[in-house]
């Protein structure tokens, strides 16, 4: 019994003190423009690892641009960089930060995939496959 007890509290030690999770992106996902030709945007969520962080960019291959921007009362505004702290969670979500991707391929509708890369600050590299939705879908 005692053994038991104690390879219990060893793994229960175990998972509270284990390493820190990495650096991730979670729940990629891309609205599709209501009238062909405009933009689409994409959201997600970064969650940090053990050290902050500092997203620099979002491409996609099946763009011929892409921008972050930041909804705002009056419109939106460009952002640069987005500060992502260790451990913390950063959401890219309707009504607030996003990606615009502009001329995105015909060929992408709905049920479709978009592959992201996202690059940080100290030359971090993450590629994401994000489901392309509808311009009427529910946010995710």
């Amino acid at each position: 019994m005692r053994r038991c007890l104690g390879l219990a509290a060893a793994a229960m030690l175990a998972a509270c003190g284990g390493e820190p999770e990495p650096l991730s992106i979670e729940g990629a996902w891309v609205r599709l423009p209501a009238v062909t030709g405009r933009p689409a945007a994409a959201y997600f969520t970064v969650r940090g690892g053990p050290a902050p962080a500092t997203l620099i960019s979002v491409a996609s291959d099946t763009a011929i641009g892409t921008e972050m921007h930041e909804s705002m009362a009056r419109g939106m505004r460009p952002i640069a960089r987005v500060a992502v702290p260790a451990g913390g969670r950063v959401a890219f979500a309707p009504g607030g930060r996003h990606v615009m991707l502009t001329d995105l391929n015909r060929g992408i509708v709905p049920g479709k995939t978009v592959l992201l890369t996202f690059t940080f600050a100290d030359g971090t590299r993450l590629l994401r496959r994000a489901e392309a939705v509808a311009a009427n879908a529910p946010a995710r």
